[in-house]
């Protein structure tokens, strides 16, 4: 085992690929000399070259086109997005193109490409650059949705989209980067398709993703000083939405709490509270919470930032609150 930064779990990830498969290859603003605006490229342009290491203009929507391009004729494409914002660009080609030419070309052609970068609410970054585009893909056929939470699943992942015959949109969340994990000096791959049970509990489920992971740690610790037992589940995968691990939580606890940054206006907290209101309605005692961010563009300023997303100490009160809700 060895201690890693998820910045380096993920260029681990893209080297141990780029060397095993030459169709594998990156492209992206400033991903190559420059080796990337959070290193995750770093270094492998020396190694591999301007081929396999491409650094574009500023023209999200051209160098997507020819990623898929490149994806349908048997190549591997890594598109980095310098920040997942600037991605709105590029929608129609990602929609249109990423997500449905496999269908529309009536399985003729696959498009394995992975499109990762940088997202989220960061540090006074400002409105363009602190989307949370998961709603925005969340709804679009073909794609597969991925917001890693941890080196050690950033590594697994990454890997397993690259080899993926389907198109990947790979969430990271832009304050993650110098988070340290300890990663296994072995090979080894996560599957694109299932949430990982953090903490396993009796009382209430809180169903989280990406940077709100830690901030429900971090809550988990005063909950339990109250004498409760929460279970804590990381989605991962955004599309398709596990299911079957939130409806098995909920047979244990019948109460159920959601932690996203996504926006509460369509984000993935409604489609999970649609989907358990479906399906899994009987399972619960008390109404969902759902804890999201305020429905605004993102302020520059620091202290009405910090108003928009949810922190531990919101999270602990929800608890408190469910749990008195049936006492």
């Amino acid at each position: 085992m060895s201690q890693v930064f998820m910045f380096d779990a993920l260029r681990e990830a893209t080297n141990e690929e780029m060397e095993k498969d030459r169709s594998v290859f990156v492209l992206g603003e400033d991903v190559g000399h420059y080796g990337g605006s959070y290193k995750v490229t770093k270094d492998l342009h020396a190694k591999y070259g301007d081929l396999r290491v491409l650094d574009t203009p500023i023209a999200e929507n051209s160098f997507m086109g020819m990623a898929i391009g490149a994806a349908i004729t048997g190549l591997r494409p890594i598109v980095e997005g310098m920040n997942m914002s600037f991605l709105l660009l590029a929608f129609n080609q990602i929609s249109n193109n990423a997500g449905m030419l496999r269908y529309t070309s009536g399985g003729n052609f696959k498009i394995p490409i992975v499109i990762r970068g940088p997202g989220g609410v960061g540090r006074q970054l400002g409105a363009e650059h602190s989307q949370r585009l998961e709603a925005y893909f969340q709804a679009i056929p073909g794609l597969k949705i991925v917001a890693c939470s941890t080196p050690y699943n950033a590594k697994g992942l990454l890997k397993s989209a690259i080899r993926d015959n389907n198109p990947v949109i790979f969430f990271e969340h832009v304050l993650l980067y110098n988070l340290k994990d300890e990663l296994p000096n072995e090979e080894y791959f996560l599957p694109l398709d299932k949430a990982e049970l953090v903490r396993s509990g009796s009382d209430v489920t809180i169903v989280t993703y990406s940077r709100m992971r830690h901030h429900v740690v971090q809550a988990v610790k005063e909950i339990v000083n109250h004498g409760y037992d929460p279970e804590v589940i990381d989605l991962i995968s955004l599309k398709p939405l596990d299911m079957d691990s939130i409806a098995k939580s909920l047979m244990k606890t019948h109460k159920l709490i959601i932690v996203e940054e996504c926006m509460k206006t369509g984000g993935i907290a409604a489609e999970i509270i649609a989907q358990v209101n479906d399906n899994y309605f009987d399972y619960l005692d008390a109404p969902i919470l759902r804890l999201s961010s305020q429905d605004i563009p993102t302020p520059y300023n620091g202290k009405l930032e910090k108003a928009t997303v949810i922190y531990p100490q919101q999270i602990i009160d929800a608890v408190m609150r469910i749990m008195n809700s049936i006492n």
